[in-house]
């Protein structure tokens, strides 16, 4: 029973964080402001709703192999960002200034 709501109030937390994210898009106007923002709370958002499916299912093999995933998307989520911002500034991508 408290594993299901704790599994709930996770699982909307990270719709939220998504959510948020959303919005985050829509509001910046510039390249590197909106990559920087889609990055953690993809991240943010993933990791929270993992957990709540984590603690929904139990300790299993199953939650075993989510936890794997999650560790990877820690691991590759930041360094995908970086090497699309690196190569977008290399190509001499700039950022547009505000009026």
């Amino acid at each position: 029973m408290i594993g299901e709501i704790l599994s709930g109030i996770f699982t909307f937390t990270g719709l939220f964080f998504m959510a948020l994210g959303l919005i985050g898009i829509l509001r910046f106007k510039d390249f590197y402001t909106r990559i920087l923002i889609t990055a953690k709370v993809e991240t943010v958002g993933f990791i929270t709703m993992m957990a709540g499916v984590i603690l929904y299912s139990g300790f299993t093999w199953f939650s075993a192999k989510v936890l794997l995933i999650c560790l990877l998307v820690i691991i590759t989520n930041p360094l995908s960002t970086h090497a699309i911002a690196k190569s977008a500034y290399g190509r001499g991508y700039t950022a547009k200034k505000e009026k």
